[in-house]
């Protein structure tokens, strides 16, 4: 037996530990947090409700085809496989989708190849621009969110060209 596999056990036994000896109002302080924690997720809700119906709105209109067709010629000019244009335009929006199209991407292409290893560290790489910018703007109280949304998807563009760059010079 390593020693990592002990940290856990030792964490918890010390916790237990603190709360029998300490004379100070544990279960309160945690029942208090746990209500918090819970009023701050539900008034996130309907912040979530609108995104995810967007999200689906958008993909089932073929929307998100019909740009990434328009998108294509100016991916190939940045050295972006057009082939990936779907999944550039659903990433930011829905994880679970841009994941259906990294499984779609992996059976069209494999996994191995240029195109699929780009899809891979793209994927990795970003985050559902659209659900976080909501869910810290919602969750912080913040009225005004001018710049944010812009600087994010200026931050995924980049990081896309980037990691397409670097997949291409790693081979």
């Amino acid at each position: 037996m390593n020693f990592s596999s002990l940290i856990f056990p030792v964490i918890l036994s010390a916790f237990a530990l603190y709360v029998v000896f300490s004379k100070k109002e544990v279960q309160n302080g945690f029942i208090s947090g746990a209500k918090e924690g819970l009023n701050g997720a539900f008034s996130l809700i309907p912040t979530l409700v609108l995104l995810l119906t967007a999200v689906s709105m958008f993909s089932a209109s073929g929307a998100s085809e019909l740009l990434g067709k328009l998108l294509s010629p100016i991916l190939n000019k940045v050295g972006v496989p057009s082939e990936l244009a779907p999944l550039l335009i659903v990433r930011p929006l829905s994880g679970s989708g841009a994941t259906a199209l990294l499984t779609d991407v992996f059976e069209k292409h494999g996994p191995d190849s240029f195109i699929g290893k780009c899809a891979s560290v793209i994927s990795g790489s970003s985050d559902t621009v659209f659900y976080v910018t909501a869910l810290y703007m919602s969750g912080a109280g913040a009225t005004k969110s001018r710049y944010t949304l812009p600087c994010a998807i200026a931050v995924m563009l980049f990081g896309t060209v980037l990691s397409c760059l670097i997949v291409g010079i790693l081979g």
